[in-house]
């Protein structure tokens, strides 16, 4: 009989020694708390871990245990190697030496000479024998570390841990279930399958994987709260997490900088009353005056769910380093973000959604974006 997704991911877990974990850009509370915990629980069964993401952890998302872990780049996981071709003379002697922070390489032939064409340089494979990629629709969304090292994919087995609807199947194996509030809660069933002998699951982990749920439920306000995403949080309690402390981290801590944000973004709430939503952008200009960082915007587009109960959807735009970010936000249970969001190049579910456009300015993508959201709301409530 053929195993489970499940049972193929545990499966692959327990044979691997060298694993490598990896996380979207731009981590939220669940990319974060998900990848900290399987760290943590990989640690315990003496495996070799790397953690990575492109982006930093975000400054409200520190407070999880050993976020510090957390890598933006391979830290000397490859050898540099020097090939000489010695086909047409041996080596009769090989030396070398460091002079300001310069190494040099001294090679004397037995006889005749060596040339620059006998040279070249290589890097070795990577070492990883599993690949583990959590919460994560496609590659691309792995950002630069995709760009930089797309043949590390092709070297090692993957395993696609998510419960994003947009998700390619790009695994070996695929552990994708969209009834699942977050992959943290993914990642319980996976922990629990690894206890064979040793207790696995601590307070430590638990904080992590409570996060995750927390942060992709907003503290089990959304509509994809499920029965069983309040039984893993519960079980989760039962272990040690600290809902309170995570509650305060996630939606109680604001600095002044981000309120500074946030009244900027609100000051500029736009709507759209005959078409049922609102809209509001936050330029680099707003970030500089508030003196606020990109991740400072995170949580104003539910503020705005929660304040604009009239309408069916909110959408956010913010100018950022890499491009113009789009969220998206279904007031009504109705609409479908995600259809909105994927004509925009991005995804997500259908309650929330984003994207990222790398190739315009904001007054661009502004006109692009609103057009697309007229003709969702158009063609949903019937209106020529």
């Amino acid at each position: 009989m053929e195993l489970s997704p499940k049972q193929q991911s545990t499966s692959l877990i327990q044979t691997a020694k060298r694993i490598l974990l990896l996380t979207h850009q731009n981590p939220d509370a669940d990319a974060i708390g998900s990848i900290l915990a399987l760290f943590l629980s990989l640690k315990k069964l003496k495996k070799d871990v790397t953690a990575i993401c492109t982006d930093s952890v975000p400054t409200f998302l520190q407070f999880l245990p050993f976020s510090s872990v957390i890598q933006n780049d391979f830290a000397g996981s490859r050898d540099f190697i020097i090939n000489l071709d010695c086909s047409q003379t041996s080596v009769k002697r090989l030396g070398y030496k460091l002079e300001d922070n310069i190494l040099k390489i001294v090679i004397t032939p037995e006889n005749g000479s060596f040339k620059k064409e006998n040279l070249s340089v290589a890097s070795n494979s990577f070492n990883f024998d599993l690949i583990i990629i959590l919460d994560t629709p496609d590659l691309e969304r792995l950002g630069a570390f995709y760009d930089k090292n797309p043949e590390i994919f092709y070297q090692a087995p993957t395993v696609n841990i998510d419960h994003h609807p947009t998700n390619t199947y790009f695994g070996k194996v695929n552990l994708v279930d969209l009834t699942a509030t977050s992959t943290s809660e993914l990642l319980i069933a996976i922990i629990e399958a690894l206890e064979k002998q040793d207790k696995i699951l601590d307070e430590y982990i638990a904080n992590c994987l409570l996060a995750g749920i927390i942060g992709d439920t907003s503290s089990f306000q959304n509509t994809n709260t499920t029965p069983k995403s309040l039984t893993c949080a519960a079980q989760l309690l039962a272990a040690g997490a600290d809902q309170q402390a995570i509650v305060q981290h996630l939606f109680k801590t604001k600095s002044l900088s981000t309120l500074r944000l946030w009244g900027r973004i609100l000051e500029q709430l736009q709507e759209e009353s005959t078409l049922r939503f609102v809209y509001a952008k936050a330029t680099s200009e707003d970030f500089r005056q508030a003196g606020a960082k990109e991740e400072e915007i995170v949580g104003v587009i539910d503020e705005l769910l929660r304040s604009v109960p009239a309408y069916d959807l909110v959408l956010l735009l913010s100018e950022r380093e890499k491009g113009i970010a789009g969220s998206l936000r279904a007031i009504n249970p109705s609409v479908d973000c995600s259809e909105i969001a994927k004509a925009l190049g991005g995804g997500g579910h259908q309650g929330a959604a984003a994207f990222l456009v790398v190739d315009g300015d904001l007054k661009e993508v502004e006109e692009r974006a609103l057009a697309q959201v007229r003709e969702y709301q158009k063609k949903r409530l019937g209106i020529a």
